[in-house]
């Protein structure tokens, strides 16, 4: 801890508005966090299992669900318990670590999206070169390239918080750690912290937006050229998954870290925030059974292999 931080723990505001509710809350999100670890793991488990799935679209996919599973215990555990604490604190240090991991998270699962939407665009607009252009190398630089992107930026933020000298007061209207909850507790300069928070915004955040927005403006023009309705409609169907959950992270996430500083009170800034860190990863696997026949062929296939076992031990 830095010898000038007067602050040795932080009190989560969260919540606090509706102090009759908390068991329901605890509920609600334990519900979330439950279904969120099961759908992820089932999308692994079918894409390890089944051969049909050893294709880049599906080894992306099972990155992203493992990336889910991390990104969602990295809150939601430590606010299930804080449901049942009169006093919802957590310490420097475990503030410091939420901010790491949930920053990792984030910017991890950002360039992953656009690494998806390159591994659909070549499908789609290249697809005699795709085994070149998407190889196991490729695809493993990519993922790899992902996570090294996350993990940088994180250790950057996280290293210049630490600089950060913190008088008080130690609340956090919120129920996580983020570097701008910290920002507004210093009360030494934080020029640095927010000169590097509009860099990475441009380069983790805005980047790989637009070049997933680019990738998806061509692969819709070449579906568009496919002569018959059929293709036109398989085509599409192979990117609407991803498309989606594309829409559903960098929206919530747009809406989370950019929305206007005034005119929303605390349940609206909790909300954002859900929808962003505790329901997208939840909606990621959800909308990939739904939309993908492949994972719904291999998850029903699973569901009978087991119900024929429980019947034959039974």
């Amino acid at each position: 801890m830095n010898n000038q931080t007067d602050v040795t723990e932080f009190i989560f505001l969260g919540f606090s508005n509706h102090p009759n509710l908390q068991s329901l809350f605890f509920l609600v999100f334990l519900v979330i966090y439950l279904t969120t670890l099961f759908g992820n793991t089932l999308i692994i488990m079918a894409t390890r299992v089944s051969p049909a799935l050893h294709i880049p679209m599906y080894y992306f996919l099972s990155n992203l669900s493992f990336l889910d599973i991390c990104y969602s215990s990295t809150t939601i555990p430590g606010m299930l318990v804080n449901f049942f604490q009169e006093k919802k604190t957590i310490s420097y240090e475990g503030c410091l670590s939420q901010i790491f991991f949930l920053v990792t998270c984030a910017g991890t699962e950002g360039v992953l999206l656009a690494a998806m939407a390159y591994d659909r665009y070549v499908a789609i607009c290249h697809p005699l070169q795709y085994p070149v252009f998407m190889s196991v190398k490729v695809c493993v630089c990519l993922v790899s390239g992902s996570w090294l992107c996350g993990l940088v930026n994180s250790m950057t933020h996280t290293v210049l918080a630490t600089t950060l000298t913190l008088c008080g007061p130690n609340q956090i209207s919120h129920f996580l750690c983020d570097i701008p909850f910290l920002l507004k507790l210093s009360c030494s300069d934080t020029s640095l912290n927010e000169f590097m928070l509009h860099v990475a915004s441009a380069t983790i955040g805005l980047s790989p937006c637009l070049f997933t927005a680019v990738s998806y403006i061509l692969i819709i023009s070449a579906i568009l050229r496919i002569p018959s309705v059929q293709g036109r409609s398989k085509a599409f169907s192979t990117c609407a998954s991803h498309l989606t959950v594309v829409v559903i992270f960098f929206g919530t996430a747009n809406f989370n870290y950019d929305r206007p500083s005034v005119g929303y009170n605390l349940d609206m800034d909790i909300l954002v925030s859900v929808l962003f860190c505790v329901g997208t990863p939840m909606f990621n696997p959800i909308i990939y059974s739904l939309r993908s026949k492949e994972i719904k062929g291999v998850l029903r296939k699973l569901a009978n292999e087991c119900w024929f076992s429980s019947e034959i031990r039974g």
